[in-house]
């Protein structure tokens, strides 16, 4: 039986099971009546030791043991780990530092003595550091002197050193080490850290170098700087940012998250620093860009970027809908998923890609906006890249039929390739002709009927190209192109197909749905959407006809198997099944029912109208914002895949993945002469490995240097 401990001042309830007791100056801990540990005032070893062991055993809550004994949580876990580590004895020691303890040298400190190991003299060091001489002689003579050290700081502001540090010039003499230089960040004096190369030995993932030269090319930094400008000082700056966040696309570092399942220290060997940004870092990086509100700005520099590079790709632009799918918790407009087959939440971000299939801008649609609704708007951008003057053919599917937008299109100098929309007469197969050319360097083959169709009361003139398939189908395809022959306006057409897989290849290897942030906005009140409540009235009406044709069904049945001696006459009949037909006429009755309700009820209706939840939009900036980088790392690896297709018999089946092989490989690096060097390990095989070659033989001709450096790269692979 436990003791009893009577209800006084000097007994502390731990919790059911355990009690301290004040008996002067002497403290005891009872668990179930029975004394367990016991300490003197001011036996801190003891105390600590007590309050460890009841947490240790069990006996008691972590935190119900901290507020009986007067700590707070954080101190008790620490004594569990000192506890752990070392014993009891480094139970004893008090907080804070040891006695007669040397505080730790600041980097500036631990700087000034590597340059004096260097034999560099005070002056010079002075003048490096940007302090005075007598602070580097108070540093050496006397190293404990860390708590000076931020007013010795203060002064490189008036000192040449300040601006060579705003500039993102190093001042680190351990490239592996940039104490430095994040002490410079930290007191506002760097930008950016400059990159320094460390020699090294198959370093993981260097391959991913190979990429500087096209990102560099397709303008990613140039139009950073001269969107973004800067993102204030900072060790990992606006260019390191970027470069950071377009190697892991390039890697397949598909979220920020997945950044964690590498090694900062050989990461960081990839930009030229110490380590590489972690992922609060990172986040915090995109937050600041998200702040500035220039994402859709850095898209369209980005792409008229492209269309001066790849001018020629721009003839025949494809357009087309995306949809991303959102599973949070709140309301979003819901819209139909095609590959899925059904309506969700979701958000639609409209891709224009040029007609190699590579992507040339994205545009997210105002509460998923149609694409009919949204082509004036996508084609006013594409109006200002290529100029007022320009003819473009715009390439889409069904989702953008409309007559009446076709000819405000056409008035605007587009021209359009679409699939034909409802109804249209068949043609019979003798009026069908073979047609075959060879279209950038493959043979086409299709059966078509080219005709002339006049649409809008004859207000509206186009072509019909019309595909036969070997099953019978037929497949219209609707143009304002007459000067071009119909296989190759029928080659383009199908070749809608590469977006499609675009799609397809930026979501598997790049998480092109993934969210970046779950941060949402408000919808604009003002702004329309489908009627919700006309929506379910449409269900109802599609319920009901289905019941109407049914029933309609059972009665022609009926009627099928009627036997004339049964009921020789009509009105027999419909006395025989007078309960389906009554069944029939009600169905009628409630269809009409249906469509006039229908009918008194607006198409859209504002946002502030909609009841329930407040309709909501993901925010967009960071996804718009990161959608332009997996757009640049797209079309860079396009590029790298280009160079390689002359050298590489099945560069349309696997080129992208030799690419991705090449990136993910091993390398050496080293600087001589200027030049970063970098050699990468073989590949798989030696045809691989001598197309990887060609390639490292084509980006050398190229003479870019890393960005943030005047080192030229400088490329190879080891045979």
């Amino acid at each position: 039986m436990g003791l009893d401990i009577p209800s006084n001042p000097d007994i502390i309830h731990i919790n059911s099971l355990c009690t301290v007791k004040k008996e002067g100056p002497v403290s005891v801990v009872y668990v179930a009546g029975l004394a367990m540990h016991h300490w003197t005032d001011g036996d801190r070893m003891a105390e600590a030791y007590a309050m460890v062991g009841l947490v240790r055993y069990g006996y008691a809550d972590q935190n119900d043991v901290a507020r009986a004994f007067g700590y707070s949580p954080r101190t008790l876990r620490r004594d569990q780990d000192r506890f752990e580590a070392q014993g009891m004895a480094a139970l004893g020691r008090s907080a804070g530092r040891p006695h007669g303890a040397r505080a730790a040298p600041t980097p500036w400190i631990r700087t000034a003595r590597a340059l004096h190991r260097e034999k560099q003299s005070l002056r010079d060091i002075a003048y490096r550091l940007g302090v005075s001489k007598d602070t580097v002689n108070r540093w050496l003579d006397n190293p404990n002197t860390s708590s000076r050290t931020a007013n010795a700081v203060t002064e490189t502001t008036s000192h040449p050193i300040a601006g060579k540090a705003m500039a993102g010039s190093s001042v680190d003499p351990d490239p592996e080490h940039r104490l430095l230089d994040r002490a410079l960040a930290r007191v506002g004096l760097l930008e950016d850290a400059e990159p320094i190369f460390v020699p090294g030995r198959r370093i993981p993932h260097a391959g991913v170098l190979l990429a500087v030269p096209a990102l560099v090319h397709n303008g990613i930094f140039s139009v950073a700087d001269e969107v973004y400008g800067h993102i204030g000082p900072a060790f990992y700056g606006l260019r390191t940012t970027m470069m950071a966040l377009s190697l892991m696309a390039m890697l397949r570092i598909k979220r920020l998250e997945w950044i964690k399942e590498h090694a900062p220290v050989d990461m960081g060997r990839l930009l030229g620093l110490d380590r590489a940004p972690e992922v609060k870092t990172l986040r915090r990086k995109l937050s600041r860009l998200a702040e500035l509100g220039k994402a859709e700005a850095f898209g369209r520099k980005l792409a008229e970027r492209r269309v001066a590079s790849h001018g020629t790709a721009m003839g025949f632009l494809y357009i087309d809908g995306h949809v991303r799918v959102y599973h949070g918790k709140w309301r979003l407009p819901k819209t139909h998923i095609t590959r899925m087959r059904m309506s969700l939440p979701a958000t639609t971000d409209y891709w224009v890609n040029d007609k190699a299939g590579d992507p040339l801008f994205v545009v997210t649609a105002e509460v998923n906006a149609s694409l009919a609704q949204m082509l004036p708007l996508l084609l006013k951008e594409v109006r200002a890249l290529i100029g007022p003057r320009r003819r473009v053919t715009v390439v889409f599917d069904r989702g953008g039929w409309s007559p009446k937008l076709f000819i405000k299109l056409i008035a605007s100098s587009f021209d359009i390739l679409t699939y034909r929309k409802g109804h249209w007469k068949h043609i019979p197969r003798n009026q069908f002709a073979r047609c075959d050319k060879m279209i950038e360097g493959r043979q086409v083959a299709y059966n078509l009927n080219d005709r002339n169709i006049r649409l809008l009361k004859g207000r509206l003139k186009l072509r019909q190209i019309t595909r036969l398939s070997e099953d019978g189908h037929q497949t219209p395809i609707v143009t304002s192109r007459l000067d071009l022959p119909a296989v190759v306006l029928a080659y383009r057409m199908f070749e809608r197909w590469r977006q499609e897989n675009f799609f397809k290849y930026l979501r598997d290897e790049f998480a092109l749905d993934a969210l970046m942030d779950y941060r949402v906005e408000a919808e604009e009140s003002e702004r329309t959407v489908p009627n919700p409540q006309r929506s379910r009235m449409e269900k109802k009406l599609r319920i009901a006809r289905a019941e109407l044709k049914e029933a309609q069904a059972l009665y022609g049945e009926a009627v099928t198997a009627n036997v004339e001696k049964t009921h020789p006459t009509i009105r027999g009949f419909k006395i025989a099944h007078g309960e389906l037909g009554r069944k029939i006429q009600e169905a009628q009755r409630r269809i009409a029912f249906l469509k006039q309700r229908r009918n008194q009820m607006p198409a859209r209706v504002a946002v502030r109208e909609l009841d329930g939840k407040p309709l909501m939009r993901l925010s967009r900036e960071r996804k718009h914002l990161t959608d332009c980088l997996k757009m640049v790392a797209y079309q860079s690896e396009s590029d790298l895949l280009a160079l390689i297709r002359p050298h590489y018999a099945r560069a349309d089946d696997e080129g992208r993945t030799l690419v991705a092989s090449a990136l993910q490989s091993a390398a050496d690096i080293k600087v001589v002469g200027g030049k970063l060097h970098v050699t990468l390990a073989p590949l798989s095989s030696p045809h691989r490995t001598r197309a990887v070659a060609a390639l490292c033989t084509a980006l050398n001709e190229m003479g870019t240097c890393f960005p943030g450096t005047k080192l030229r790269l400088h490329f190879g692979i080891t045979s």
